[in-house]
C-alpha cells in the first residue's frame, strides 16, 4: 500500500500545541494593510486556534487520524 502523504500547503499553514490542538494565523494580514487601523492590524498578529468543527479536516490534510 501506498504512503499517504501530508497535503503541503496545511503543512506550511498549521502548527501543534503540545496538548494535541491545532494553532493557525489569521487572514487579511498579508496586504493592502494601508486601510487597516493599527488596532485591527495588531489583533490579527495573534496566532489563535482552529475551530473545533474545523479541527478534523485540518488533522485529515496532516495525516493525524
Amino acid at each position: 500500500m501506498p504512503k499517504v502523504k501530508t497535503n503541503a500547503a496545511s503543512k506550511k499553514r498549521f502548527a501543534l500545541t503540545g496538548t494535541g490542538k491545532i494553532k493557525r494565523k489569521h487572514a487579511y494580514h498579508s496586504h493592502i494593510l494601508t486601510k487597516k487601523s493599527k488596532k485591527r492590524k495588531r489583533n490579527l498578529d495573534h496566532t489563535t486556534l482552529v475551530a473545533g468543527v474545523n479541527e478534523r479536516q485540518v488533522k485529515e490534510l496532516l495525516n493525524l487520524r
